[in-house]
């Protein structure tokens, strides 16, 4: 029972991101923008991340938009999963 309520709080929040770089097999870049408010000035500043996340499928192009989790480190720089794809890019 112990070990089912600790598998249970291991478990990371989805993240929604937008993915910026397909580039590389089975990897991608995804960009994680958030406001945050100056101490001083107090107006809204957007801070951005960049995560690399595991897509095994090779199946997100640059702009969809995604959710991932984070996952046990697949390399030295990538520490997310690729949960599932929301909405797909427009074909251009």
């Amino acid at each position: 029972m112990a070990e089912l309520e600790n598998q249970e709080r291991r478990k990371s929040k989805p993240i929604d991101c937008v993915v910026s770089s397909d580039k590389m097999n089975k990897s991608r870049v995804a960009v994680v923008s958030r406001l945050v408010q100056h101490p001083r000035y107090k107006k809204y500043v957007r801070r951005t991340s960049k995560l690399m996340f595991h897509d095994e499928k090779n199946e997100t192009k640059t702009g969809d938009r995604v959710l991932v989790e984070q996952s046990k480190p697949y390399s030295a720089r990538k520490r997310f999963r690729l949960l599932e794809v929301v909405t797909k890019a427009p074909q251009q």
